[in-house]
């Protein structure tokens, strides 16, 4: 899973900047709206719960912390490169002070599931998950994904490639040759 979730992320990135050729680099990505969730039953957050862990969610997350701590860190020595030392230090306590906290994401996300799903659908799609085709599913799905992200990082090369011919030869026909 952990595996899925970085392809799933490095290609949808990928995807992402190969088709908008680079233009929206000077542009932040809107986050998507925050979704409001109603409250759910101990049930429904049980099964949303075994859900993700069947699926191996906690693998997308757990070592957010982490990663987090170590990027804030590298980023803070680029400009302070002299604190090596008490950065690497000081790493180590949020680090320690912070454990935990990535099990917030794992609530929320069952929070998520509850809310999108019913009680029922939940226990249906865990019931799923235990049987053969469910567990074929889960064990062969990040392959299948990761093969679909290939060919659609392919594609989008393919694409940005016929769409800057397209341009050139339509400015070319208007006297405005560009590069």
């Amino acid at each position: 899973m952990k595996y899925l979730s970085q392809m799933l992320i490095a290609g949808g990135l990928a995807v992402g900047l190969a088709l908008s050729g680079g233009a929206a680099q000077a542009q932040t990505a809107a986050p998507a709206p925050k979704q409001e969730l109603k409250p759910v039953s101990p049930a429904a957050m049980a099964a949303a719960k075994e859900l993700l862990n069947l699926k191996n969610a906690q693998a997308m997350y757990a070592s957010a912390i982490p990663n987090i701590v170590q990027r804030t860190k590298a980023n803070l020595l680029q400009n302070n490169l002299n604190y090596q030392k008490d950065l690497d230090e000081v790493a180590v306590i949020i680090a320690k002070d912070l454990a935990g906290r990535e099990s917030e994401v794992g609530d929320q996300m069952a929070k998520v599931y509850a809310n999108d799903f019913t009680e029922q659908e939940l226990k249906d799609l865990v019931t799923f998950y235990k049987t053969p085709l469910g567990q074929k599913l889960l064990t062969t799905e990040p392959h299948a994904i990761a093969s679909s992200m290939g060919f659609m990082n392919e594609w989008a090369q393919q694409m940005i490639g016929k769409v800057a011919e397209q341009f050139r030869d339509q400015m070319k026909k208007r006297n405005k040759p560009v590069l």
